[in-house]
This record gives C-alpha cells, sequence and structure tokens, in this order.
C-alpha cells in the first residue's frame, strides 16, 4: 500500500522541547537515521524569517538554510519537507523549489486566516513545491466551516490536507467524523493527513483508526521519535512504522529509529521530559489551551478541583485563544467565593478576644528554632497557638488557619491523625472539605487584597481575622519571609516555584502591610525577613 505514508515531524514539533536546539551533529545524525529507516515525508524544521540562521538550530530564516544544514546528506527517496506557520515567512524567503533542498512545505493556520493561507498556499505550489495545507486545532471547526476550507482545497489542489489536533482533542469517533467529511468531498488525488497530540493518551490509537480507513486515496499520518513534541507530545514514529509494516507491508527500518532514540533523543528527554501529563490531561478534558492550566497551577493554592472550575467557566469563543487577563478575571471572581460568616466570627471572637496569639508558620526557623518556641509555649502558658496552612510536626496547636485548597489536601491526612484530633480549623470561603464542615468558615473576598501581585497572601489574611477578634497581641515564628538563595519551608514539598523569585516583593508587600494594620502589637519569636518593620512600628 504505498499510497499509505508515514511522516517523520521530530525535527520539527520536537523543537518546541528544546528551542529547536538539537546541535549541528545531532540534527544531521537524526535526518541520516530518518532517511535511513524509509520514511516517507521528513519534516526538517520550521521556516521563520524572524529567526536568524543559527546551524546548531532546526528552525531557520529561510529556504536556504536547510541546504545549509542538511545539504551534504542524500535524501534518497524520502520527500523533504519544511513548515511555515502562516505569517511567519513570507515569499522573498523561499527559493524557487527547484534551487532548494525541500521537496515541500506544509504551512498551518488558523482557522480565521484560511483563506489568506491558501492564497499563499497557491503561491508556493508556484513555486513548484507539493504544499501541504495543515488546518490546525481541527476540533474547532464546525462542519460549515470545514467545508468552506475543503472549498479552497478543491481549487487548491494541494499535495495533502492534514487535520491538526493542536490540543489533543480528539476522541476516535469525532476523529472519523472530521475524516469521513473530507473523503466524501475532496478531490480523489488530494492526500489527506492526521497530525496527533497525545493528551488523552490516544494519538497513537487515533492514528491506527484512521489507518483502517486506507482505500485508495492517497493518506498520512505523522509521528516523532519517541513522541518528541509540543504539549504531551505526538504519535510515537517507531510505533507508527512497526504497525505499518505489520499490517500494511511496509519496510521501515525500524532498528535506526531506535537507534536515533538512543543515540540523539533520549539525552534531550532526560533533561527535559515530554509526554502524556496532568497539565495536558485538564487542557484536553476543557477543551481549552493548556497556557489556562500552567498559569493555574503555578499559582500553587487551588486544588484539581478548583481549576476545573475555573476552566469550566471559560466562554467556548475562549477556550483556544489563550487570554491571561480574561483568566485573572476569571481566577479573581473564582476566589472571591461569598459566604456568610458572622456565626463564624462571633464564635471566635468568643474564643479569642483579648488572647495571646502564637502564629506557627511553616518556614525552616519551624524545626531550626522548635526549642526556643516550645520553651515560650511552656512560659506562656495561656497562649493559643494557630498554625497557618500546615500542622506542626512536634508543636502542638488549637487551631489551622487554611486558606489554600492545594495546601488542604496535604493537610486532610494530618489533620486525622490522633493527636490532632482536637484542632479546630479556621478555613476560607474557597477551600471545600471533603466532607462535613470546617469549625470556622470566612469569607473569602473579604480577607482578598486585589491590588497586591499575590491577593492571597494567608499570613496577612490571619492578621486581619485577628484584627477583628480583638487579640490582645500577637507573637510569630516560622513566618520567615522568602530568601532568593536558600529553600524556605521546613517542608520543601511546600516550596513555591516563584517563592525565591519574588522573594523581594512577597518581603516588601508583608512589610508595607505590617506598617498600616490595626493588629495589636506583633512580634517575632524566630528569625524573619519582617523583624526590622514589625520594631519600627
Amino acid at each position: 500500500m504505498d499510497h499509505i505514508k508515514l511522516l517523520d515531524c521530530t525535527l520539527r514539533d520536537g523543537g518546541y522541547v528544546n528551542d529547536w536546539e538539537f546541535g549541528k551533529d545531532n540534527l544531521v545524525s537524526i535526518f541520516e537515521r530518518l532517511v535511513s529507516s524509509g520514511v516517507d515525508i521528513i519534516e526538517v524544521g520550521f521556516l521563520d524569517q524572524r529567526r536568524e540562521f543559527d546551524c546548531n538550530r532546526s528552525i531557520m530564516p529561510d529556504s536556504s538554510a536547510v541546504q545549509k544544514i542538511y545539504g551534504r546528506v542524500d535524501s534518497k527517496d524520502a520527500m523533504i519537507v519544511g513548515m511555515i506557520d502562516y505569517g511567519t515567512c513570507g515569499l522573498p524567503f523561499i527559493q524557487p523549489c527547484q534551487e532548494s533542498y525541500l521537496d515541500g512545505i506544509r504551512v498551518i493556520f488558523k482557522k480565521h486566516l484560511m483563506k489568506e493561507a491558501v492564497a499563499f498556499c497557491g503561491e508556493l505550489k508556484r513555486l513548484g513545491y507539493q504544499v501541504f495545507t495543515q488546518a490546525v486545532s481541527i476540533t474547532s471547526y464546525s462542519d460549515g466551516e470545514l467545508m468552506e476550507l475543503i472549498g479552497l482545497v478543491n481549487e487548491l489542489k494541494p499535495y495533502a490536507v492534514s487535520m491538526v489536533d493542536t490540543y489533543g482533542l480528539l476522541q476516535q469517533n469525532n476523529l472519523m467524523h472530521y475524516f469521513d467529511l473530507m473523503d466524501k468531498h475532496l478531490l480523489p488525488e488530494i492526500g489527506i493527513g492526521y497530525h496527533s497530540h497525545n493528551n488523552f493518551q490516544l494519538a497513537f490509537s487515533n492514528c491506527i483508526e484512521m489507518l483502517k480507513k486506507a482505500n485508495t486515496r492517497f493518506m498520512l499520518v505523522d509521528g516523532s521519535l519517541y513522541g518528541m513534541g509540543k504539549s504531551a507530545g505526538n504519535a510515537p514514529t517507531e510505533l507508527l512504522a512497526m504497525h505499518m509494516n505489520e499490517r500494511f507491508g511496509r519496510r521501515y527500518d525500524v532498528n535506526q529509529l531506535i537507534e536515533a532514540i538512543d543515540g540523539n533523543i533520549m539525552k534531550i528527554y532526560q533533561q527535559t521530559p515530554w509526554g502524556y501529563n496532568l497539565l495536558f490531561y485538564l487542557a484536553a478534558s476543557n477543551k481549552c489551551h493548556p497556557n489556562y492550566v500552567q498559569r493555574l497551577l503555578n499559582k500553587h493554592t487551588l486544588s484539581i478541583k478548583s481549576i476545573n472550575e475555573i476552566l469550566d467557566r471559560i466562554t467556548p469563543d475562549k477556550k483556544l485563544l489563550y487570554d491571561q487577563e480574561y483568566l485573572e478575571e476569571l481566577y479573581c471572581r473564582y476566589q472571591k467565593t461569598e459566604c456568610d460568616d458572622s456565626k463564624s466570627k462571633e464564635k471566635l471572637r468568643l474564643l479569642l478576644q483579648g488572647k495571646k496569639i502564637l502564629l506557627l508558620g511553616p518556614g525552616k526557623s519551624i524545626k531550626e528554632e522548635a526549642g526556643a518556641i516550645k520553651r515560650f509555649m511552656e512560659e506562656e502558658g495561656e497562649t493559643v497557638p494557630i498554625a497557618i496552612n500546615f500542622v506542626p510536626d512536634d508543636i502542638s496547636v488549637r487551631y489551622v488557619f487554611l486558606s489554600n485548597s492545594r495546601r488542604y489536601i496535604r493537610l486532610n491526612n494530618a489533620l486525622k491523625e490522633s493527636k490532632n484530633r482536637n484542632i479546630q480549623v479556621i478555613a476560607t470561603s474557597n477551600v471545600t472539605k471533603t466532607a462535613e464542615q470546617f469549625s470556622f468558615v470566612l469569607n473569602n473576598e473579604a480577607l482578598l487584597d486585589e491590588k497586591a501581585e499575590f491577593m492571597d497572601n494567608s499570613f496577612v489574611m490571619l492578621l486581619k481575622v485577628l484584627a477583628e477578634m480583638k487579640v490582645a497581641s500577637i507573637v510569630c515564628a516560622g513566618l520567615d519571609g522568602y530568601s532568593p538563595q536558600e529553600d524556605n519551608y521546613a517542608n520543601a514539598d511546600m516550596e513555591y516555584w516563584f517563592a525565591k523569585r519574588k522573594a523581594y516583593s512577597l518581603n516588601q508587600y508583608v512589610k508595607d502591610y505590617l506598617k498600616r494594620t490595626d493588629c495589636p502589637a506583633i512580634s517575632f519569636l524566630t528569625r524573619t525577613y519582617y523583624q526590622d518593620e514589625v520594631q519600627e512600628k
């Protein structure tokens, strides 16, 4: 079945992993292995006029750069193609095909640019190239929009048109719906291709499903070595080659592919792994751009349940076009989980009013200066200990203030331990308990600071609560602030990805608050970056 073809896109799509910096030797070595394997079509990289030529990278400013990198290799019977993201490489940067090392060019384009992109493909075809039209985010097309594209493609008569599952959303039934629509309405001489992503672990099986439809029409599937590629990666070329050998009698040399994986790809994977993971699963399951998920995960304040709930609020028109400002608005609205906390506040006031409070944070000093903390507690017997978003291992506390959904997941088991059964939780309304109710639930919105870079600083939020409770005094331990060099938490698992990078601004925010707060006397028992401001007050 010579009309069934395998395209490898490692040197192009794989480049999203390492900014296309494979190194000249690796680029040539991978290319030689792919040629020797008998893969039908090899995509050697992006053409992008915005990038300067670098012989170590497979993203090149013009078509002549391809010759400079790969020109010494005999491509034998393989078709050699490059890719253009429509709008990033104009015609002045493309040689006529007869002067180029490339045989073909694939053009990716978003739905709203289909007319302009197909017209551009026509210009490339006139330069002599085999042209592939690549419909980005095929799942965003309605049947009517796909028929519009088919009409444009039939006029162009390209080598092939491909369904690009940019965000890995396709299940087998909707993949075959798109395929059947294309197969029925495309001119018979136009090939149909499929470029998969592995968000749902379906890239390989989806390719197999499409290949079952093999008839007389030319069809191709994309793969990359070891699945290397954007987001959750692609269908592995070596698996597709093995399947096509067994099912369609092809003779791809899988050993050559495995040698390339072992000699060239694995060292990249070990440094920067790719593949199926939670981020890309969440993006695919919510049918949205993965940047939405990454942004929310990076906040380290939201449980997966909360992230799913925010993603569910994204309107359809925004799902696949990432809008950071829009996401921040959704996040702020979600964090403002309102509740009537009057009863909780009244109960807390009766328990805390006029009391000395010992606030315990999860900083490294909670362990390093544990002896001083215990001595203080023995000497100040009436002090009420409240821990913030954690339960100390060997310090007895009466309350835990919980404002972070993710911290609750880790705290849940500790709170169930027998020695901690008497702990009562003071939770903000954005945290959902696994069962029953928390002892006290406070309106989260009233405690947020929308003007702050991080509007939900748990220390500041609790100080606001205690000011309202009219406590007598506050002594702090384990509230160290943030170091730009050292780890900041007694338990390394609690470390925020941004803590060191944002150490100065995080510390300054708390310092500024301590200057203006109405809280009663605040002192620090353990070392802290906030100490100087408290002494000045």
